[in-house]
């Protein structure tokens, strides 16, 4: 279940130094945190696959709640995890530079191209899925040229941007459009991929800034992770809350979001977002769709939010690997399908369509417990034979052309 230096990017890990080297993964220092990204790119895999073949959310019960919790953060924390990856083969303290810099550069943009010709193709296929994969290709080519700046700077940008991206996605809708979901079958085109698809990069791309400046900070230090879950509660309750608050209190917001959501169709958010991801937000009729925080409204409160969730998770996950090394055990299996994370979404993405299923978000629970037993048994039984899975090993393959740049 190990990385393998040359692991790809959705989102995967760069190894450390330790492993770059070769020495033995068991003893290297700190190899708690990076089976703790494995185990956090595991939990998005399931989320992404409750948001595509799980019950309907909005439902009462535990059950219903888990499937709206998943709603928009597994794909953030997808997102973020993303932006961790960034960092990490372009040098996660230290930035590289020269011949090293240029090769970390070079993986990155193959990396970038072939995420988007996937993307492009798993659209085609015609499933009922915006896949992500070609958006997150943009994504990393969007933040390369910042790969070389600290955690400071780097947070300080995805502030900036998810308070002004939002907005100026607002001002540019009667120019790019509303919101399009394309017909099944049919391949994203640039305006889709910067401000009218599933994943605008013009709203998400502050997400994996975000990924790349934790990646920055010195994970190993008790005291910084405190800060990073103090950090990742501070911005899901202004997220969260500040949309609650704010919509009750702004004169007439409440009423235009209840309204949209009772035209929309669609089944309401959790309670403290009020809203339906897609009756709302920047693709909205209503102003107060600016003050949303449901997923995918592409609110800057949405953003704000999912962002402390995805880094609540991911510190959660860091530091009960390192804290309960027996729990690596149990977790194994989760640890395996985020070591191969990009295997497990295309697996999804292919069953969905070799299945021909119409409505994958409204399918039983026991669809989804197969989707999620199958590709566990796959994942574990394939590490233990193999260090990468077959997808991550093709990228590698691919990548290994940087490694001529001098």
């Amino acid at each position: 279940m190990t990385q393998h230096p040359d692991s790809p990017l959705l989102p995967a890990c760069a190894p450390s130094p330790e492993r770059e080297r070769g020495e033995p993964s068991t003893s290297a220092p700190g190899v708690g945190r990076l089976i703790g990204l494995d185990l956090a790119r595991g939990l998005a895999v399931f989320g992404m696959y409750a948001v595509h073949v799980g019950p309907a959310p909005g439902q009462d019960g535990v059950i219903g709640y888990l499937m709206e919790l998943a709603q928009g953060r597994s794909s953030a924390l997808f997102a973020v995890l993303a932006g961790f990856a960034v960092a990490l083969i372009t040098g996660r303290r230290t930035p590289k530079t020269g011949p090293a810099g240029r090769q970390a550069v070079a993986k990155v943009i193959i990396r970038a191209v072939i995420l988007l010709a996937l993307g492009t193709a798993l659209t085609m296929t015609g499933t009922p899925v915006v896949p992500i994969l070609a958006f997150y290709g943009l994504f990393f080519l969007l933040v390369l040229p910042l790969c070389r700046l600290g955690a400071k700077p780097l947070a300080m940008i995805a502030v900036g941007w998810a308070l002004v991206g939002p907005q100026l996605l607002y001002a540019l809708k009667p120019v790019v459009g509303g919101r399009v979901f394309l017909s099944y079958g049919q391949a994203d085109g640039l305006v889709s991929l910067f401000f009218t698809g599933g994943y605008p990069a013009l709203t998400w791309v502050p997400f994996v800034l975000a990924g790349m400046a934790v990646a920055r900070c010195d994970l190993a230090a008790t005291a910084v992770r405190v800060r990073l879950a103090l950090t990742g509660v501070a911005l899901a309750v202004t997220g969260y809350g500040g949309s609650w608050l704010a919509i009750h209190l702004v004169p007439g917001a409440a009423e235009a979001v209840r309204e949209a959501e009772e035209g929309s169709g669609m089944p309401s958010m959790p309670p403290m977002s009020s809203v339906s991801p897609d009756s709302i937000g920047i693709f909205g009729d209503s102003p107060a769709g600016m003050l949303a925080a449901a997923p995918h409204s592409e609110a800057t409160l949405s953003i704000v939010g999912s962002t402390g969730v995805a880094i609540l998770v991911i510190t959660a996950c860091l530091a009960a690997m390192d804290a309960f090394p027996r729990l690596r055990r149990l977790a194994g299996p989760v640890i395996a399908v985020g070591s191969m994370s990009l295997t497990a979404y295309v697996y999804h993405i292919v069953a969905i369509w070799l299945l021909d299923t119409e409505e994958p978000t409204v399918q039983p629970l026991y669809v989804l417990l197969g989707f999620i037993a199958s590709v566990t048994v796959l994942a574990t039984v394939w590490s233990r034979f193999f260090q990468r899975g077959p997808l991550e090993w093709l990228m590698g393959r691919a990548t290994g052309i940087a490694r001529r740049i001098q």
